[in-house]
């Protein structure tokens, strides 16, 4: 068994990074992809490594053999690295592969070493690696019927999306036995680079050998780890996903802040959303119109502020619709720079970053589970000097929770003191209370309220990054009007929030199933010995 690694191309993409070297030299956590690449192989049956290089070809020979690879290495030049694809450097190598069983491997790949292990222990001789279709992924795909056998290549420019669940992004490594590579793949490779050009892609050769009544080919679908690095954000990814130190791959991905649907299988225990919402309708109702959506510019400040006093039964100069609850948290630090806040520690950390240091006065939680009432509050605020007080009810991470009738004390002692309060409830609707004061009676008789909520939380669409601000202070949502850009929502978000209303009786009910699992799920963590359960 030998292997050839492609490693001609010049990595454009990756612009500065590869000005001075080639795109499989790229350092990924302290190893470069093609030291992987011949680490791995280390554990295969591979006697031989041959690497066709082009693109600084000579100092991808010199990084290669200062490795000290205990395989053998031998390179092939391609020469018209510049004005050729990968089809050509793969003609350059058919008499190698013509000479022995082969793994094939791209040289911008990483990948779990077991992929290599995999495709040699597979009793099949012509192997494609391929793994399910994720939205990440983009190039060639192949269809497999039941036994596994490769049934078509699809290209890039004939991938049909509504038969996605159907397809299988290859991995860019293969096993092909010498008998398949000197009967089939090396005849069709010759004249197929006759006919069409040097510029063209290997797998169009093995998209024609398919379409013989024996292709030969079968499909191994693997679930393991591996990235293909074509630019700058394929390098961070890869660098996440490979990164082997637990706590640093920790840090790697808090610090995305989202994004994660980038990484199958990542599961986020800390993401406050609701599973039972949207319900399917409403996803549908939104899938309807995306074409439209997509094309269109979404409406300005008034006419969404018309939409959202609509679903929450709130006067259109009360509300004004954000880019998330974030965009109104920046707005207020922005709008009142002067300000000095009273915030609630451990809490929602947007605050803390927008308002500077010298502008806080802050209050930590000291009790066991980071709880505190209003009467905590007030009693710590009444001889401090504060214009705001910011309130996130219920809190988050710690889940703190002020009553009804807790608020409304502090309410009157914030209006007794002079202070704005500034009540953060987007995660009120998870409370078992439910209270919200997006109430157009209650903001009215207390216009120094201001009441920012979320609609990504609790309603389960934090994509289309939506959120309100409220206040009987209509002075004060005006400006944060004129604060924030007039184009501030996309039409996704906007649509959402029109058909939001007619879906209310589901939105209720989800709620509902939420409190239930949220019951069923406190008293099975409850009867494991060790854990404290914080409500």
């Amino acid at each position: 068994m030998q292997a050839v690694i492609l490693a001609a191309g010049m990595g454009r993409r990756l612009k500065e990074l590869t000005a001075d070297n080639t795109k499989c030299m790229l350092d990924i956590n302290g190893r470069s992809l093609i030291q992987r690449a011949l680490e791995a192989l280390e554990g295969t049956s591979v006697t031989r490594v041959v690497i066709v290089a082009g693109y600084k070809g000579e100092a991808l020979k010199d990084y290669v053999y200062s490795l000290g690879s205990p395989i053998p290495i031998q390179f092939i030049d391609n020469p018209e690295y510049a004005t050729t694809n990968n089809i050509y450097s793969l003609y350059l190598a058919k008499d190698i592969l013509a000479s022995d069983d082969t793994l094939l491997l791209e040289s911008d790949l990483i990948f779990d070493p077991q992929m290599l292990k995999d495709l040699e222990d597979s009793p099949f001789p012509n192997l494609v690696l391929a793994a399910r279709f994720q939205s990440w992924m983009d190039g060639t795909v192949v269809t497999l019927d039941a036994e596994s056998n490769i049934t078509s290549f699809v290209d890039k420019h004939h991938f049909d999306f509504s038969h996605a669940d159907d397809y299988y992004k290859t991995v860019n490594i293969y096993k092909f036995s010498r008998d398949f590579s000197c009967n089939q793949y090396i005849p069709f490779l010759e004249a197929y680079s006759t006919a069409l050009g040097r510029n063209q892609y290997y797998e169009q050769v093995l998209k024609v050998i398919t379409l013989l009544d024996n292709p030969n080919l079968k499909g191994l679908v693997t679930a393991r780890r591996w990235y293909e690095i074509d630019d700058a954000q394929d390098k961070e990814i890869a660098e996440t996903l490979f990164e082997e130190d637990a706590g640093r791959r920790y840090e790697r991905i808090c610090h995305r802040f989202g994004g994660f649907w980038r990484f199958p299988g990542l599961l986020d225990f800390c993401y406050l959303v609701n599973p039972y919402f949207p319900t399917r309708k409403m996803r549908d109702e939104l899938k309807y119109e995306f074409d439209e959506l997509l094309t269109q510019y979404p409406s300005g400040q008034a006419v969404n502020a018309l939409v959202a006093g609509k679903t929450f039964a709130v006067a259109p100069s009360m509300i004004a619709v954000g880019n998330g609850a974030a965009e109104f948290i920046s707005s207020l630090a922005r709008m009142n720079a002067e300000s000095v806040f009273g915030l609630c520690l451990p809490s929602f950390e947007e605050y803390n970053n927008r308002i500077p240091e010298s502008n806080r006065v802050q209050f930590f939680a000291s009790a066991p589970a980071y709880t505190y009432t209003a009467d905590d509050l007030i009693g710590f605020f009444n001889d401090k000097r504060i214009d705001f007080l910011i309130i996130v009810n219920p809190d988050n991470p710690s889940g703190s929770y002020i009553d009804r009738a807790g608020l409304m004390k502090l309410l009157e002692w914030t209006e007794r003191k002079g202070v704005r309060m500034v009540l953060d409830e987007s995660f009120a609707d998870f409370s078992h209370e439910g209270f919200s004061a997006v109430d157009q009676e209650l903001l009215k008789a207390h216009p120094s309220l201001i009441v920012i909520k979320s609609i990504s939380k609790s309603y389960g669409i934090p994509g289309a990054r939506l959120g309100i601000m409220c206040s009987g202070d209509q002075e004060l949502i005006a400006k944060a009007k004129k604060d924030i850009s007039i184009w501030n929502i996309n039409s996704f978000g906007e649509y959402a929030l029109q058909i939001l209303e007619k879906h209310l009786p589901d939105y209720r009910r989800s709620l509902v199933l939420l409190q239930n699992e949220r019951a069923r799920f406190t008293d099975a963590l409850s009867r494991i010995d060790g854990l404290r359960v914080i409500p």
